[in-house]
């Protein structure tokens, strides 16, 4: 089961009932976070979750409302006694801006590696997930993220008993395990079925719509995306800083033909973004306004 919460819906500052906008993802003992700007930490208690357990950031890009909550939540982690590393996955850049917030947050008990993004797409491994990054279109360097959960195929036992593959490594090559012994090799595909379908969480915000987007959501589960503006006559807003309405970001959900929308990163003068909701709904039918702390556990089909 792949638990999310988005933490907080804002762009560019924080309001009284507004976090800005933050994703938190855990998967089999692995806490990820997407973005920390200003307010995160307050989000997630908000939420009930805890920052100790925290294993990997992802920064979309470096502009304070993204960025600038990471000194603080550094402290919070080495007060809660953490002492696992820490991984940050972000653009070009990375280690720069995490030396430079270091200056108020030199000491701590743990590790922090940084992994700067280098290339158009990028995908990082782990155990039993993955996180892919694409570059998107703002006025700076910027990358959206997948999380994906593969699954693997069934076991076959009738495979493994008509092959007379010993019991005991049966569960080794469901784990996807390559067992040499003085016999011969048994290797995950001799019973090990078609992959299944697993998850995929697509997340993007501050960009203008690109096909990158379309293509690296495409099947998504969920797909969270910005919606800076609901407001129709702000299109030409939108275009000159290098954001997007509801209306594009509805558009790309069908296109990449993801099962549900979550709108996030309003701008600050849209107090009631589900006024627009009707208008969307008639581009993506399964799409919502999100509000912070929206949560969901997406589980496999079967």
């Amino acid at each position: 089961m792949l638990d999310i919460c988005l933490l907080g819906t804002g762009g560019m500052m924080p309001l009284p009932r507004r976090w800005l906008t933050s994703l938190m993802a855990r998967y089999n003992g692995t806490s990820i976070l997407i973005d920390c700007g200003e307010g995160t930490q307050i989000a997630m208690k908000e939420k009930g979750w805890s920052p100790k357990p925290i294993d990997i950031i992802c920064f979309t890009h470096y502009h304070a409302d993204h960025i600038s909550g990471l000194p603080g939540m550094l402290l919070t982690m080495g007060n809660a006694e953490r002492t696992e590393p820490l991984l940050l996955i972000g653009p070009k850049g990375l280690v720069k801006v995490v030396s430079a917030l270091r200056v108020i947050a030199p000491e701590l008990p743990f590790e922090i590696r940084c992994l700067e993004l280098t290339e158009a797409e990028q995908s990082v491994a782990f155990d039993g997930f993955r996180i892919e990054a694409y570059k998107v279109n703002h006025n700076v360097l910027c990358y959206g993220y997948n999380i994906v959960v593969e699954r693997i195929g069934r076991f076959d036992v009738a495979r493994a008993e008509k092959l007379k593959i010993p019991k005991n490594y049966w569960n080794r090559l469901q784990k996807g395990e390559i067992i040499e012994t003085e016999t011969g090799t048994f290797t995950p595909d001799m019973v090990l079925g078609e992959p299944r379908k697993g998850l995929k969480v697509t997340y993007c915000t501050d960009t203008r719509p690109t096909e990158s987007i379309v293509r690296n959501a495409a099947g998504a589960d969920l797909f969270i995306c910005e919606g800076m503006y609901g407001e129709p006559e702000k299109q030409k807003k939108a275009k000159e800083y290098k954001h997007m309405t509801f209306y594009e970001a509805a558009e790309l959900a069908k296109k990449a033909g993801v099962r549900e929308l979550w709108l996030t990163h309003y701008s600050p003068s849209l107090i009631r973004p589900e006024e627009y909701m009707q208008a969307v709904c008639r581009i993506f039918p399964n799409a919502v306004a999100a509000k912070d702390g929206r949560s969901t556990d997406l589980a496999f089909e079967d």
